[in-house]
């Protein structure tokens, strides 16, 4: 099953609208698009003079294994803005995850979200494992389920732009990290510090 049959499949939670990205709409997308989509969840300095645009799947092994790090990172640096794009390329439950994190958004608790899903240790993580972590982290889960309801198109058509970003930038897999005019995937502590430091250095030039 390719990415574009993820997206358009349903889950118990949430109903997808099978709204699927073509070739043509890949191609258009820009780098300000990308970089500054208005539904995209930012965490960090939001006034940041490096930005890190992580495309993450939250049954993505390598994605929980840098995730620690990177939130180290960003919370040390204090100067990085970081745009968080759930990409669920990697099973159905994948896109559950990516609606339940973007669902939170609307109560304030994206980023407490995203790290309880990443918490999650596997490859697969079912329904139950997912909310139960919501849970644990402090999501209202009533005003979550009205909040999916209610915003289920704007997330549809959020993960389709990703979909669409992703394809137009050629990525093959999660997690993928752009940050600044650097591409690169799972990074430990040093290597995000390292490719900041670079990013910082190219940008000066």
């Amino acid at each position: 099953m390719n990415r574009r049959d993820f997206i358009a499949l349903s889950t118990a939670a949430l109903a997808v609208t099978p709204l699927l990205a073509s070739p043509a709409w890949a191609q258009q997308v820009d780098v300000n698009a990308i970089l500054n989509d208005p539904e995209a969840p930012v965490g960090g300095n939001p006034k940041g003079d490096v930005t890190i645009v992580a495309y993450l799947d939250y049954n993505c092994i390598y994605c929980k294994k840098s995730a620690p790090d990177l939130e180290r990172v960003v919370k040390e640096d204090g100067k990085i803005r970081l745009v968080y794009k759930d990409w669920p390329i990697l099973s159905e439950s994948s896109i559950l995850g990516a609606q339940l994190a973007l669902g939170a958004k609307y109560q304030g608790g994206y980023e407490k979200a995203h790290h309880a899903l990443m918490g999650i240790s596997g490859r697969k993580a079912d329904q139950q494992s997912m909310l139960k972590a919501m849970k644990a982290a402090g999501i209202d889960m009533t005003r979550l389920e009205a909040d999916l309801d209610a915003h289920g198109p704007k997330i549809t058509a959020l993960l389709q732009r990703n979909l669409a970003q992703a394809d137009s930038l050629g990525l093959t897999g999660t997690p993928t990290y752009l940050v600044g005019p650097f591409r690169t995937t799972t990074l430990d502590y040093a290597g995000f510090k390292q490719v900041v430091a670079d990013a910082r250095a190219r940008q000066a030039e």
